[in-house]
């Protein structure tokens, strides 16, 4: 499935390069406003902080929500007290697009990271000039070479890279590159099913002074305080959000992580 998702992907961003090319992309990627500093954002404080995520839909739970507007649905998750927001710009499956990033970019003052299958340079650049503050890398679906290349990459252009991981070799992995911000996602990407316990396993692994994030498998308050009583620093949350009100939901998640 991830194979599949990060080929998609790539294909897809073959086809945005047909109308604008490599150079015309990162023009506008370096005329872009300075990224946001997503390890201040989500530096660790006493209570969990939330990436809350703009998310229409998803290959485990099909359609989830309409979302019309993104920029408002970004604006509520501000409001309700998000630390940073996580935007799927993945068509195939996730309904996503790189508009949707650029007006939650406009409509919000957090750190914006572009949730997608990054496999390549262009997608990077992409990302920053669609307005993202941080770029997912996820080490499942790279080899090192590419890894580390597109961590350089993310870096090099003021973002800040959030490193996605599913075991222990690939917290390895992670911290070889000198990995600052790493996720510990509970879905194994490739059969798609959930492990809530696998951060609890990992967290004792990753390096000191980095942002420990927990992804996915939260649904309720308890989810959140599992993660925190675990060691997580943020908490990425999508689908209980999208299908609820965002402002009370993201209250009472944060309340549960305090």
């Amino acid at each position: 499935m991830l194979a599949d998702l990060t080929a998609g992907a790539v294909e897809d961003a073959e086809q945005r390069r047909l109308a604008q090319p490599f150079e015309a992309v990162e023009r506008r990627a370096l005329a872009q406003k300075p990224a946001l500093d997503a390890l201040a954002a989500l530096a660790p404080a006493d209570r969990v902080k939330i990436i809350a995520e703009v998310k229409r839909a998803s290959p485990s739970r099909g359609d989830l929500a309409e979302i019309p507007d993104p920029a408002l649905q970004a604006a509520r998750y501000e409001q309700g007290g998000a630390s940073a927001i996580s935007v799927l710009t993945e068509g195939r499956r996730f309904k996503g697009t790189l508009a949707d990033l650029e007006a939650v970019r406009a409509a919000v003052s957090l750190p914006v990271l572009r949730k997608d299958f990054i496999a390549t340079e262009y997608q990077v650049l992409e990302a920053r000039a669609a307005g993202a503050d941080i770029v997912l890398l996820i080490v499942a679906g790279l080899d090192q070479a590419t890894l580390t290349s597109l961590h350089t990459l993310v870096r090099d252009l003021g973002m800040t890279p959030l490193v996605e991981t599913h075991s222990l070799d690939e917290v390895h992995r992670a911290a070889d590159i000198g990995a600052q911000l790493i996720g510990v996602n509970a879905r194994n990407l490739s059969t798609f099913e959930l492990d809530r316990d696998l951060f609890g396993r990992l967290a004792g692994h990753l390096p000191a002074g980095a942002v420990k994030i927990a992804e996915s498998a939260v649904l309720a308050p308890a989810d959140v305080a599992h993660y925190r009583a675990a060691g997580a620093d943020v908490v990425l949350i999508g689908e209980a959000l999208v299908t609820s009100d965002p402002v009370t939901t993201l209250q009472s998640f944060l309340e549960a992580g305090s």
